[in-house]
């Protein structure tokens, strides 16, 4: 145990601590609107300053780049004119992203400024001089540009804002890591339900999600309004969420018994939690996390519940799917798996086994007749089991 503990810890912390140590844009979804000459350098400039981090979708005007951030297509687009530069983000799709995105927006505003600069500054030394009036109006000219280069407007528009209740997305990505720990200890207690049947069970792990998630909602948007949108579909992907969570576990303990309840916990907890990407994107963790992470129940319901809350269940299909998968396996398992119930050898099955079994088959005695009337009233006698003998032993001595 001194060494188990310590690298299990080591473990846990480093799967949380890995994913955020590594965080960058990976492949990235952006949009570029145009494809003018200022588009093309914006690309380029993100293509040499990220190489890799971006997947760049080319989009004929502004507002079908809006309409692609509103359907969960792209993260945000750049509109990228000659004198102005515009950066389209979602702070609903991701805070992180929507700031790494202005953050970027800047970055080639300011080479484009640079850019501007310099071409004025050659132009300028490339002019003809006729006069020395001229030269001289020249060289004032090119110090001017060069002390006051063209500078390139930056606007900021968020296409999608996440709740004025909960604007950088704290609450929505504070609740996973409690959801997920509670749809385990509703797994623990299924498991402990004895004397229930495998198909109540099944009912037991559904009611229990749906209630589970409607108090989930009613605090994170009644309370905090962090969910302010599509409150049934909203309501229906939290349940979803905690039923494949929850029946996943339940069924991994049924098949496997009680070290199935530390598998879930450790899959789900120190896997599927900091893997999942909800407090920042999935596409800036490391690419193998981001795959993971997607695939496991607490990554494909932090996406499914952030479709549904802002975004009207665009790009859902994969997520529900994802779910819908878990939970369809861990019920099965539930179903067809109690008899390796791990508690089955606890003390009430104990209790239950000692019920009709006072004596060994082995020491049991071949029947004996009453010889006599006393021998009759000694048999017929409630005594506890072991008196026998000793009432025989005591007839023997009379006779």
């Amino acid at each position: 145990m001194t060494v188990a503990l310590p690298l299990v810890i080591s473990l846990a912390v480093m799967a949380y601590a890995w994913p955020a140590a590594r965080m960058g844009p990976r492949d990235l979804p952006v949009g570029i609107v145009g494809t003018s000459t200022a588009s093309q350098g914006a690309v380029e400039g993100l293509a040499r300053s990220k190489p890799g981090g971006f997947d760049f979708h080319l989009y004929p005007d502004e507002a079908s780049a809006r309409s692609a951030i509103r359907e969960r297509d792209v993260y945000g687009a750049f509109v990228v004119t000659p004198g102005s530069f515009t950066v389209l983000e979602s702070t609903a799709a991701s805070p992180a992203v929507a700031q790494l995105l202005g953050e970027v927006g800047r970055q080639l505003a300011a080479h484009a400024s640079r850019a501007a600069a310099d071409r004025a500054s050659r132009a300028a030394a490339d002019r003809p001089a006729s006069s020395a009036h001229g030269r001289s109006a020249r060289s004032k000219g090119g110090r001017s540009g060069a002390e006051k280069p063209a500078q390139v407007r930056v606007r900021t528009v968020d296409v999608v804002q996440t709740s004025a209740d909960d604007p950088r997305g704290v609450v929505f990505s504070s609740s996973l890591l409690p959801l997920t720990i509670c749809s385990i200890m509703i797994a623990l207690v299924v498991a402990m339900s004895l004397r229930l049947r495998p198909v109540s069970r099944l009912l037991i792990l559904i009611v229990m999600s749906a209630t589970a998630a409607l108090g989930v909602y009613a605090v994170a948007q009644g309370f905090l309004g962090a969910l302010p949108h599509d409150h049934l579909a909203t309501w229906a992907s939290l349940a979803l969420t905690v039923l494949a969570i929850s029946a996943t576990t339940a069924g991994v303990v049924a098949l496997v018994g009680s070290a199935g309840l530390g598998l879930s916990a450790a899959l789900m907890v120190f896997v599927g939690n900091p893997f999942s990407g909800s407090t920042s994107a999935p596409e800036l963790l490391p690419k193998a996390v981001d795959d993971i992470g997607q695939w496991l129940p607490p990554g494909a319901g932090a996406s499914l519940v952030r479709g549904t809350a802002y975004f009207n269940g665009n790009d859902s299909a994969g997520h529900i799917a994802v779910l819908t998968l878990w939970s369809v396996l861990g019920l099965a398992a539930v179903l067809f798996g109690h008899r390796a119930s791990p508690f089955a050898k606890g003390p009430l099955a104990d209790e239950s086994a000692t019920v009709g079994t006072e004596a060994p088959a082995n020491d049991a005695t071949p029947p004996h007749a009453p010889s006599s009337p006393e021998e009759s009233a000694h048999s017929s006698s409630p005594a506890p089991i072991g008196m026998h003998a000793h009432a025989h032993a005591r007839h023997a001595a009379g006779a």
